[in-house]
């Protein structure tokens, strides 16, 4: 027993010393400023791409549930799948690498690293969230579409206005999936030089020559964001029940 309490006393005043050299490099040092910065292209990143992978999705899952009576819908929904066979099929990271060291040099179009994390991670959750929503259409009631249709609507409209809200409600914890892999995959955004997270421990772990404390910190930080997601989901999805009882 002694050399138990002894084994503990020694693991406590280690993690002492490397919590006390976090602290230095994390106030002295300004670390958390770099955290900070890292925290904001994090949120930004996500964010964004969310949004734009919103927009993206929503607009290819229209296309692909339309009828393919006419040629020019075969045509759209060919581009749609090998839009999202294309970003699906590949790694964040190698999509990623592609564009900020070799499509963008090419075209002679200088972007930041966060605004090209921006670009292809809205991309890349383009192609999942038009499946995600091209299953949420699916699971309207048919109907919905054909009332919108014979009060005189176009297919547009009767989706934008009909069908498309039925399936957000019916998506939005997947779309909270969504947004929480988005979060996390962040992680990738700094082989492209965009400062998240990981650069920002990264670099407090440098200067402290100590990294278990700056990445046990970090890791606590994506799960409480991870947490205020998922509680902010189930927060919506409490709210729209509320509104389908009152109708």
């Amino acid at each position: 027993m002694g050399k138990i309490g002894i084994g503990w006393t020694a693991l406590g005043d280690g993690f002492d010393l490397k919590w006390s050299k976090f602290v230095e490099v994390f106030i002295q040092k300004n670390g958390y400023v770099k955290v900070l910065e890292g925290l904001r292209n994090t949120l930004t990143i996500a964010i964004c791409g969310l949004v734009i992978g919103i927009l993206i999705g929503t607009l290819i899952a229209t296309v692909r549930v339309l009828p393919k009576y006419k040629r020019l819908p075969r045509v759209l929904n060919g581009f749609c799948s090998f839009y999202v066979g294309l970003f699906r099929g590949t790694p964040m990271v190698v999509q990623l690498l592609v564009f900020y060291y070799v499509l963008l040099p090419l075209l002679g179009i200088r972007m930041s690293g966060v605004q090209v994390s921006v670009m292809v991670f809205g991309l890349n959750s383009g192609a999942y969230i038009s499946e995600i929503m091209r299953s949420g259409i699916q699971s309207v009631d048919p109907g919905q579409l054909e009332a919108g249709r014979a009060v005189g609507l176009g297919f547009a409209p009767a989706m934008m206005k009909i069908v498309i809200p039925q399936a957000v409600k019916n998506i939005l914890p997947t779309l909270g999936n969504e947004f929480i892999a988005l979060i996390k995959e962040t992680s990738v955004v700094s082989f492209v030089g965009a400062a998240d997270l990981y650069v920002a421990f990264s670099y407090i772990g440098s200067n402290s020559y100590e990294f278990m404390v700056p990445y046990l910190v970090m890791a606590v930080i994506y799960i409480v964001l991870v947490m205020m997601i998922s509680l902010l989901v189930k927060i919506m999805e409490r709210s729209l029940k509320k509104s389908d009882r009152r109708n």
